[in-house]
């Protein structure tokens, strides 16, 4: 506790020359301005140890419409029916949000969005969140991630059927730089020269006119902020909590919950804590209207309950309309299940927890019948292009999978930024059997943790047949499997197929001295080191 309570607040500065519309470029400078009762000092360094909260502020021009030339007024495009047309939105608190978010004699609007630091990574179903954002901000609103380094201490109850386990602080604080460095690294990457090439693709227009981002309130104070709410909640007492937010909660609008009523009817039930976390939420929203401008909350359909608990609040303790919320369906595949698992666990946004190759594995798997709708949901291409895309897919001659590359690319991209997409290409076409890329030791290590390996020492290695080899190296259960697939023609050694079964390992086939790529079929590979 005592590391918790020595927390302070940083501000992070992210600055760039332009902002891009569609894509986003690696942040190339970090500088963090540490803030105390005591001293102020600039420091570059990364999160370690404490919970911060980031303001990262960048010096961009806004993607926004010119409505003259020699007006100072602009205006917005209306994002509510931009996530609409794409089946990003389930519901919003009240209509006026959509006159809100595109009268361009309003203040741009402020966003925010939570991120419990459960884990040390997002996960795929954060991921709408974070799109969801960046539409408003490429909109011309503005943005704002919340840790949730109080909350996270609970829990949510939404869609659990059992309490989350407590995390130490240790943990937590882990958790959150994870989750800081996602949501930066996302949020903070504009791809400047890709705007330059390939403009807005018809979506908006851009404005050079620094003067008129300033008269649009859109200047280097206003872009995308991450906080975290334990800077606040730390400083919060239990009295004083119950005098001032207490006294307006009705336990029965509580208990209505849908996430309280399915607690409360299972076996487990539902502890005080998790109760009170719809209080806590709404809280967050009542203290960021006050205090930061914040009017609008958005999250999953399942966060219904506790943001319409936080716009109760400001309503009732404040006594003044303004504050909205927004929430998208759950990513969902067409059967109804949960689409962002795999059969080996989440989907995570986090290089480090799961590597670029296999997240654009997972979206080039896509089924068909699920292509389209998630072009529409998680990537930013026009309704036009993916429209084509749709089309191209019933025309005869279509090549099987084109669809789901794009979805894989585009997603890839937003996430892990040109650079991930390019090495998850790369490893893509390592991998595929019969491709003539020209294979080396650098790549196969780097696609090592995705795929099964094993060693062996050179002798057993030199001279070996490929069919025994392909049995001692588990890739294979028998040698007859090993013969059938050879004459079916789906033996692969370093992606060349094998045609002989008397073909055995030569000296030229140690890649760079040091590797082996053997290839059962499309799917199963096993990569041999040489000891």
């Amino acid at each position: 506790m005592a590391s918790v309570a020595a927390m302070v607040s940083a501000r992070f500065l992210c600055n760039n020359n332009k902002l891009s519309f569609l894509f986003q470029s690696n942040l190339r400078t970090s500088r963090f301005l540490l803030r105390s009762s005591n001293h102020r000092s600039l420091l570059r360094t990364s999160l370690k140890s404490t919970f911060f909260s980031i303001r990262c502020i960048q010096s961009t021009q806004r993607a926004i419409e010119a409505k003259s030339q020699d007006s100072d007024v602009v205006s917005r495009l209306n994002v509510v029916e931009i996530l609409e047309e794409r089946g990003l939105l389930e519901s919003i608190t009240s209509e006026n949000l959509r006159s809100a978010c595109s009268n361009p004699n309003l203040n741009p609007l402020k966003v925010y969005c939570g991120f419990d630091p459960t884990a040390e990574s997002l996960h795929l179903g954060n991921l709408l969140g974070i799109i969801v954002l960046s539409w408003f901000q490429r909109c011309g609103h503005n943005v704002v991630a919340l840790i949730g380094g109080a909350t996270g201490r609970i829990g949510d109850p939404s869609g659990k059927s059992l309490e989350r386990p407590e995390l130490d602080v240790e943990t937590l604080e882990k958790n959150t730089t994870g989750i800081v460095n996602t949501i930066t690294r996302i949020l903070g990457r504009w791809d400047q020269n890709r705007n330059s090439k390939e403009g807005p693709k018809g979506n908006l227009a851009m404005i050079a006119d620094n003067e008129k981002i300033k008269n649009s309130g859109l200047g280097l104070r206003d872009s995308f902020v991450i906080l975290n709410n334990y800077d606040w909640w730390k400083d919060v007492k239990f009295l004083d909590f119950l005098g001032k937010v207490g006294r307006f909660a009705r336990v029965g609008t509580m208990m209505a919950k849908e996430s309280v009523k399915k607690r409360l009817e299972s076996e487990q039930g539902m502890s005080y804590t998790e109760f009170t976390y719809q209080l806590l939420q709404g809280y967050d929203f009542l203290y960021l209207f006050e205090n930061e401008g914040v009017n609008v909350q958005i999250g999953g359909s399942d966060q219904w309950g506790n943001i319409t608990a936080g716009t109760e609040l400001i309503r009732k303790i404040l006594q003044v309309d303004g504050a909205y919320g927004l929430t998208f369906p759950l990513l969902l595949k067409s059967d109804g299940t949960k689409f962002g698992k795999s059969e080996d666990g989440a989907i995570w946004l986090s290089p480090s927890v799961l590597s670029p190759y296999k997240f654009y594995q997972y979206f080039f798997s896509v089924p068909d019948v699920d292509v389209v709708r998630f072009l529409k949901i998680l990537t930013f291409l026009s309704m036009e292009e993916i429209n084509e895309l749709e089309e191209g897919m019933k025309r005869p001659g279509y090549t099987p999978n084109s669809a789901q590359r794009r979805l894989a690319e585009e997603v890839t991209r937003f996430v892990h930024g040109e650079e991930g997409l390019l090495e998850a290409l790369k490893a893509t076409e390592a991998l595929r059997p019969g491709a003539e890329t020209v294979l080396d030791w650098k790549t196969i290590e780097g696609i090592a943790e995705d795929v099964p390996s094993c060693t062996l020492d050179y002798k057993q290695v030199l001279n070996a047949s490929l069919v025994d080899l392909s049995v001692s190296t588990g890739l294979l259960e028998s040698k007859s499997a090993a013969r059938r697939l050879l004459k079916q023609g789906g033996l692969y050694l370093n992606n060349i197929r094998v045609e002989s079964e008397i073909r055995s390992i030569e000296v030229g086939d140690i890649i760079d001295g040091k590797v082996l790529l053997l290839s059962a079929g499309k799917k199963n590979k096993m990569i041999v080191r040489i000891s």
